[in-house]
This record gives structure tokens, sequence and C-alpha cells, in this order.
């Protein structure tokens, strides 16, 4: 490819490349690959970016770009990079992970190649709400029980340079972030006498929007007002209830007889029912992810999606299902949760994987709808949850059930749910709306259910409408419970609870979503919105 050498003025004119801005006129690199490149230049070393984003090399200044490292980056620490860097093995923001080929984020790398010689870099300094730290830590390394390799960190026990070879094209270590927030990160590197200090400003998470923020060590630009922008006024919010991370259950509660289709948000001491009409469901963009292979169902592997793992994940709403307010004796069978219509820019999806890892699909607007899964009593369970498309979703949902006397009950009610940042979900009308669907579902032609309605009488059976299904899916068998089935995590209502599955490629360790091997051991609290993980912190090969 061919390199564009660019100043200051002339990244005022690449925006052809679709790059987002930011105040001073930089770049915002958020995704795709990218190096720090000591170059020479003139006889002169220069320390730049070389930006392979946009499918081309764009050569930057460090001092015109922000990175973004996006709420996705967050992922588990392994205890030897911990230990190398002197930081926590709590989750932290890291690019250039284990995770980097799921999410989408910036990739950036040494390339040592373009100095003449080795290159001494050093972190001359470092400013930020946490730490900071560089190391390399494989999986190969960790099946040989191997120490990471630290290279820089912010901590004082951790070194402040290391030697990037002349003959390195492109070093990859993870880049660790402990704390959201705007971190500058000030290398000075050296080859054959000459020298070269530049800041690069890093954003960490979604707490700050990277195009505000200035580049380089934050100085404004001499031909630029210091005074901040205005801030537009937010729209009048309608009466709703917006949900955007934490514990949610969509629940059949018992009624005066009948029974209601509502959402618990919160722990089993700490919870507030909503009706599913005075609730907005928003699907952070945090939780934006690549489809794996063996996904075939969600469309081309390595294209986005917004994908809500089985176990829960900080930042994000993890969504589950609740049968706990009835007792086995009071139903006769299982409750039912039907998928009437999907209303929206793309398709849903809900899964589990078996034991083989290979995803077991409950509900999937892409092939025909209606679909169905069924819970016994007693029942908290999770699942997969993934949306092709950013947009405004509404979900139509019968949930039914016989009671043990005979009398069949159900209810039909809509969710609203806002996938990613390009909707505010504060100005979505709870409930029904008449948004377009870009993309219509199908429809089973086989299907021959009842037309849901409220009636206490007229309502379909759940095992004539679910149980029955080859879309219905049981996510575990309950103690006692005649029912077959497996799937996702659940506990039951005696206290007793089943194994978490993991989410094949995209198992959940925390806070992140990613391709490990083995088994997590999960619980859930019945009712609790509480998962209690034993998990590696590392990686069993």
């Amino acid at each position: 490819m061919t390199a564009v050498l660019l100043s200051a003025a002339g990244l005022a004119a690449a925006d052809g490349s679709g790059a987002t801005r930011a105040v001073g006129g930089a770049v915002v690199l958020d995704e795709g690959e990218l190096d720090l490149t000591p170059r020479l230049a003139d006889g002169k070393l220069e320390l730049q970016i070389d930006d392979r984003s946009s499918g081309t090399t764009v050569v930057r200044e460090p001092s015109q770009v922000v990175l973004h490292a996006p709420a996705s980056s967050l992922q588990y620490t392994p205890d030897p990079v911990a230990t190398a860097l002197g930081t926590t093995n709590m989750d932290s923001w890291q690019l250039g992970g284990w995770e980097a080929g799921n999410i989408f984020a910036p990739e950036p790398g040494w390339n040592g190649s373009a100095a003449g010689d080795d290159t001494d870099v050093s972190l001359a300094a470092y400013e930020g709400p946490g730490d900071f730290g560089m190391a390399t830590y494989t999986p190969e390394m960790d099946g040989e029980d191997a120490p990471a390799i630290p290279y820089l960190g912010s901590v004082e026990s951790v070194q402040r340079s290391f030697t990037l070879p002349g003959d390195e094209e492109r070093l990859l270590p993870v880049w660790q972030f402990t704390a959201e927030g705007v971190h500058r990160l000030t290398f000075t590197v050296t080859s054959g006498g000459s020298s070269d200090t530049e800041t690069l400003a890093v954003v960490v998470g979604d707490d700050v929007d990277p195009s505000t923020v200035l580049p380089g060590d934050g100085s404004p630009p001499t031909d630029t007002p210091t005074g901040s922008a205005t801030a537009s006024p937010s729209p009048t919010a309608p009466a709703a209830h917006v949900i955007a991370e934490g514990h949610v259950d969509m629940a059949a509660r018992p009624t005066d007889g009948d029974l209601e289709f509502q959402l618990k948000e919160g722990t089993e001491l700490n919870h507030e029912w909503y009706e599913p009409g005075e609730v907005v469901m928003h699907v952070r963009p945090a939780a934006k992810r690549k489809i794996p292979d063996g996904y075939a169902f969600l469309g081309t592997p390595g294209d986005p999606v917004w994908w809500l793992p089985l176990q829960q994940n900080a930042g994000i709403v993890w969504p589950g299902w609740n049968t706990t307010q009835y007792a086995r004796a009071e139903l006769d069978g299982r409750v039912s949760f039907r998928l009437d219509s999907v209303q929206g820019p793309g398709n849903i999806a809900m899964f589990h994987n078996d034991a083989m890892g290979i995803p077991v699909v409950s509900l999937d607007s892409g092939d025909g709808l209606p679909d169905a899964h069924t819970l016994g009593a007693g029942t908290h369970s999770h699942f997969d949850w993934v949306f092709g498309a950013e947009g405004v979703y509404r979900t139509t949902f019968t949930v039914s059930a016989t009671l043990a006397d005979g009398t069949k009950v159900s209810d039909t009610e809509t969710i609203a749910w806002v996938v990613g940042d390009d909707t505010d979900p504060s100005t979505v009308t709870p409930g029904q709306g008449d948004e377009p669907t870009a993309t219509p579902t199908a429809t089973h032609s086989e299907s021959a259910s009842a037309t849901p309605t409220t009636s206490t009488s007229a309502s379909p059976s759940p095992s004539a409408t679910a149980s029955d299904s080859p879309n219905a899916s049981a996510p575990a068998t309950d103690p006692g419970d005649d029912s077959s089935g497996t799937g996702g995590g659940s506990s039951t209502g005696d206290g007793g609870s089943s194994g978490m599955s993991v989410s094949g490629g995209l198992a959940s360790t925390g806070a992140q979503v990613g391709t490990i091997a083995g088994v997590a051991v999960a619980a859930v609290l019945m009712g609790g919105g509480a998962v209690l993980c034993v998990r590696r912190r590392r990686i069993a090969q």
C-alpha cells in the first residue's frame, strides 16, 4: 500500500476516509490495525502512526489522533498480566488482548523496521484516571505456564522503557487500562542519536465522547476557541423507564386467578416490577461483537451484531426469564413464552449452546415466527440474545400457562428495545410503535397458532403452542419436572441451581464475551440477578 504522509493541514483534507473527527481537527481511531512507528525522515527520528483502518495506509501524527478503547474492550485480566504490570486482576480495558478478534476496537502495534536500527521506547509521562501498561501474554504462553513479558507501565514497580528491534515489523503487546476516562501517554523514541517525544490521547470506555477530547497533551490549538460547546437540550422524555444495564427478568406472575407478563428489575432483595409498556430496554454499544464461525443463523462471520451473553457482563443489560412467582402445584405443565412478532431494523435470536458447544436456537425472527420456549414453575433462566442491527425494536410476546384446575391464562405485551447509540432511548415511546421494519421477519408457513388474547379461556395452551413446536426449548430440566430439555443457565424455585452453559465461541467470563475453551461453572441465584462465576484467570488448554 502507498503511505501518505499527512501534516496537520493535510489531515483536514482527509475526511474522505470516513474517519470520525474530534475537536482540534483530530481523527478518532476506534477500529482496525495501526502501528506506532519510529521513522527516519530527513535524518531525524519521528514517532508516527501508520493507520490501516480504512484499507490503505495513512501516516498520522500522534498529536492529531485520539485513540478510543470502547466499552466492549473490557475483558478479564489474566493473573500473569496483572503480576507483570503491577495492576489488578479484576477486569480491565484491553487493546490487542485475547478478545481482539471478537470485538470492534483498535489493534495497536509497534513497527521498528522504519528506524534503521533498534529503537529505545520509553514512557516519558503518563496522565490518567487509573494505571496503564503494555505486556505480551498469549494463549501459547499460558499453556506453558510462562510469565507475561512487560514492556511499559505506569506503576512504579514496572519498567518504563523497552528496546524495539529494528527488524520488528509488528510487535503486538496487550495495552491495558484499569479505569475509564481520558489517558495521555507520552512516549520518547530514541535511535542513532536522534529522538522524538509525542503524546497520544486515549479515551477508555464510553463515559467520555472521544470526539470531544483534545488530542496530544490536551492543549487547545491556537486557532481554536477554548470555550466548550453548549450541548443541545435533550428532547422531552416520554413516560418510560429505561433499563440499560443490570439484571431484568421477563416474568410470569399470578394475579387474581389470571397471569400477568411483567418485568422484574434488580435482585431478589431489591427489585421493582414494571409493565412491559412502561419500559424501554437499551442494548448499549458495549454489546457490539463480531459473528464468530459456527453461528451462520446470525449472519456472515465477522459482521457486527449486538450480543447480550448468557452470563452477566458489566455495563450492559442482562435479560432473563422468571417463573418463580408460581409454585409447581399451581400449574398443569409449563409456562410458554411465545415471540409473536418482531418490528425493527434486523433480526433477533435467542439461544444457548449445548454440551458440545453447538448453538440451540429457541427464538429466531429470521426464520419465521411465532417461536416459543417453555419453563417449569419456580424457574429463573438466562440465554444469549443477539440483535442484527442498530435501531428501535418492538417484540410482542404472549405468555401463557394452564393452571392446576385446568384454566388457561395468558397475557400479550410488547417490549421496546433500543440497540446501539444511534437513537436516544429516552426519546422512544415504550410498548407498541409505528417505526418501519427494514428487514421483515419471515412467518412459519406451517404455523397454526391461535391469535393471542388475554382471555383466561380462549388462549392456546403451552403444550399446544410451545412444547410441541420444533423451535420450543426448555432452558433446564427442573427437579421434579417430568418435562425434558436443556438450555441456558437456570435456577429453580426451591433454591437449587443448574450449571450455566458456556456460550460456545462467545463464552462470558465476567465482563467480556470471548472465545474460551473449557466450561464456566456458574450458578444463578434464584430471582437475585447475581451470578456466582467460578472462573479461571487463565484459560485451560
